[in-house]
């Protein structure tokens, strides 16, 4: 039996600028760190082709790092996006599952939805459910209103 979490937050913007925040390393530099008080450790790298890989390292200190390496599966730009994830945890552990991302254009906005498969246990599930994807939605959410406002005063 395989674990699977499904998961959706709309964001104010195109689905080209959802899908950009989202693969963009220099986007995701910004964004993985804008809701903290403390500056951390983000280091991200992206080759955005099929079988192509991004790896992320990011944690508040040396001795405290997250470590992510996708592999894209498949690339619809900027409608889906599929990677084989292998993520590790500061104390070693490590899982492995597939991420389905899709940006579909609505109500003025991108409708972003996530359904992330190959969970080892419910409780994993339920922690990517609650915390990592609405940390991660909250973030690029703050990164596309920061970047709209940008714009918008530039006008």
């Amino acid at each position: 039996m395989t674990l699977d979490l499904r998961t959706t937050r709309h964001l104010p913007a195109t689905p080209d600028e959802v899908f950009d925040a989202y693969t963009d390393a220099e986007k995701q530099k910004i964004w993985y760190g804008i809701l903290d008080e403390q500056p951390g450790i983000v280091e991200i790298e992206v080759d955005l082709r099929i079988g192509g890989q991004q790896t992320a390292v990011w944690g508040p200190s040396p001795d405290m790092l997250f470590r992510e390496t996708q592999t894209f599966v498949e690339i619809d730009r900027p409608h889906r996006l599929v990677t084989e994830s292998t993520g590790s945890s500061p104390d070693g552990q490590t899982m492995t599952t597939r991420v389905e991302v899709t940006f579909e254009e609505r109500d003025g906005g991108t409708l972003m939805t996530v359904v992330q498969s190959g969970f080892p246990a419910p409780e994993v599930r339920d922690f990517f459910v609650g915390e990592v994807w609405q940390g991660a939605f909250a973030r690029i959410e703050a990164y596309l209103v920061r970047e709209h406002g940008r714009a918008g005063s530039d006008a």
